[in-house]
Order: C-alpha cells, then structure tokens, then sequence
C-alpha cells in the first residue's frame, strides 16, 4: 500500500496529514505508529485525518498521537488541519468548521497564521494535591479537549520535562494519563511553557491544548487578563484569547498562531 501524505508543522508540533475524505484508507494503530515514527517512517508527533463530517461542519477531523492510539483532539494539529483543509474548499475559503471527539471546531486563516476557536475547558481543579519529586509548587489541571496538568517553575529552560512530565503523566491521581506542562512567566501577559505530551511520551516542541490550560490558569492565579501571549519550545509565540471566570466557565477561547506545509510524499505500507 503506497499511502500519499502532507506534513506540517504548527509551531515545531508537526503532523502528518492524510486525505481521507472518500473513506477508502483503514489504518490500524500499528501501522499510524510506523507513519509517525521518526526512523522507520515519515516522523511525527501525530497524525491528522480528514475525513467527511457526519453532521454539519465541513470536515471530520481524527487525531491520532504517535504511539497509534486515537485522542480527542489536538490544538496545533486543529491549526493545521484547518489550513490544510481550506484548500480543499474552491477558492480556499477562510473559515471553515469540523468535528472532533472533543466537539465543534472552527478554524480562521489570519494572514500567515490560523486562529482555531477550541471547545470549552472544563474540569478545572487549582491545586490538585499531587506531588511529584522534582516539583515543589502546586499541581493544577484543565482539560481543554484533552487532560492537561501543568505547574508553575523557575528556570523552566534547565527543567527536567521528561522526568517529572512522565511522574505526572502516569500518576494515580490521573487514571487515563494526561499531558504534563511547566510554566514560567517572563513578564506579565507573556509566559513561557514546555510540555511532556501523553501519546508521544515525551517532550514536544509546542501543545496547542496546553498552552490553552497553562494561558486559562495562570489568568486565575494572578489576575492578568486575555490575550495571553505563550512562548514554546519550537521557537514560535503564540496568543490565547478566552472570555469567562472560574464561576461561569471559560468560552470563545481561541488559539492563535502558525502552520506550515512542510513537503508532500508517499510512504509504503
């Protein structure tokens, strides 16, 4: 089986992208890891799926992490599956809508960047009452389509993410895992995160859903309002915007920020 492909990258978090709109390719787990693996195959944090919508958005959108296993949805993969997805529509419409796991997305093209609009956080807990060794603060959670832990540090760039990010990610207190993120702020309204992500099992280069998490609690923990601007690892800065409090729950979250073709191919299967 030759199977044509796209890859991407949102912020350094990158894709493979496979058009499956007539239904006609029926991957198993196995063989999404071999796509995604970075010396047998094309390399990827995940692997994005277009398929037609079942009800009435434009597109389906699945997401797979790299390891094979379906997830709910991905941040930067929506960025990218939303400029991906615009050149299928005649005369490459700007915004455009898709199913996900975690709900209804929609996604908009602002000159070189995509602005998604992600689906409602919710299961917010402040302190957690994790602890972890290597971490001294607080542990905190969101899930933002996909579970999300994250902790405030110091020194984020000499920060063990693989270590402690793998003690969060499999602890007790999270029975179906979750994605462990460090913060540390470099002024007020700019932050800085790294991420272990869940799935990959290791560190990414940027997470769309935890720069969500990480943006919405540090809002609550110190009082700075959206836009949040979030540096990442890959380089790349991007900004959060969200409406609500912790009372009412958060809403019109958006996440602003690149995506970029980087080549098209076919892998044999």
């Amino acid at each position: 089986m030759r199977l044509p492909f796209t890859k991407m990258n949102g912020a350094g978090n990158d894709f493979v992208v496979i058009d499956n709109r007539d239904l006609s390719i029926h991957l198993d787990s196995a063989q999404i890891a071999q796509i995604c693996n970075r010396h047998r195959g094309v390399g990827a944090d995940g692997l994005l799926v277009v398929e037609p919508p079942r009800g009435g958005a434009d597109f389906r959108f699945r997401y797979y992490n790299a390891d094979g296993g379906e997830a709910e949805m991905c941040g930067n993969g929506a960025r990218c599956f939303g400029r991906y997805t615009s050149r299928l529509i005649p005369g490459e419409r700007d915004t455009l809508s898709f199913e996900t796991i975690a709900g209804d997305l929609s996604s908009r093209m602002i000159g070189n960047d995509v602005e998604v609009t992600m689906s409602d956080p919710f299961d917010l807990q402040l302190d957690c009452g994790v602890s972890v060794k290597g971490l001294d603060g607080p542990i905190h959670s969101l899930n933002t389509g996909v579970p999300h832990a994250l902790s405030f540090v110091d020194n984020l760039m000499d920060f063990d993410v693989r270590g402690v990010g793998s003690a969060i990610r499999y602890h007790r207190q999270f029975p179906s895992g979750t994605n462990a993120n460090f913060v540390e702020e470099i002024k007020p309204g700019h932050i800085a995160i790294r991420t272990y992500e869940r799935g990959v099992e290791d560190e990414t280069l940027a997470c769309g859903t935890g720069m969500v998490a990480c943006s919405i609690v540090y809002h609550l923990l110190n009082g700075i309002p959206a836009p949040i601007k979030v540096n990442v690892q890959g380089g790349d800065t991007l900004v959060i915007s969200f409406e609500g409090t912790k009372e009412t729950g958060f809403r019109k979250v958006t996440l602003t920020g690149p995506a970029d073709f980087v080549f098209e191919g076919e892998i044999s299967l």
